[in-house]
């Protein structure tokens, strides 16, 4: 099983890609990837953006809606590497590409926090 490290365009690591999964630096399931064309979603199915081939999450600025698509069934928690490669050279984003793991970090969370944490009784 490989583990692909997720930078920012800043250079900073902010999550994992492995087997098709997203997750956090902590090791926690935030996202899944369509192999089939690198879409990118939350865990609620939404649509997030796409992998880019530098191993970004992009998103265009303005979009249509994307339709939801059903995730996976839930991974194990990743056994996070010991350590993590400097990240890549990475080229700048033109005015209507965004970074979504710095400019939309909500849009990928886990389980138990955003929309998707059930209310407390």
């Amino acid at each position: 099983m490989q583990i692909i490290p997720i930078f920012t365009t800043r250079g900073e690591h902010a999550a994992f890609y492995s087997n098709g999964y997203i997750f956090n630096s902590g090791g926690e399931w935030i996202g899944f990837v369509d192999t089939r064309n690198g879409y990118v979603y939350a865990l609620d199915g939404e649509y997030v953006g796409y992998f880019a081939k530098d191993g970004r999450i992009l998103r265009k600025r303005s979009m249509e809606e994307m339709p939801k698509r059903t995730p996976p069934a839930a991974p194990k928690r990743l056994a996070l590497p010991t350590s993590v490669p400097l990240p890549p050279l990475i080229g700048d984003l033109g005015f209507d590409t965004i970074d979504v793991l710095e400019e939309m970090p909500e849009r990928l969370h886990t389980l138990d926090s955003g929309d998707l944490k059930q209310d407390m009784d």
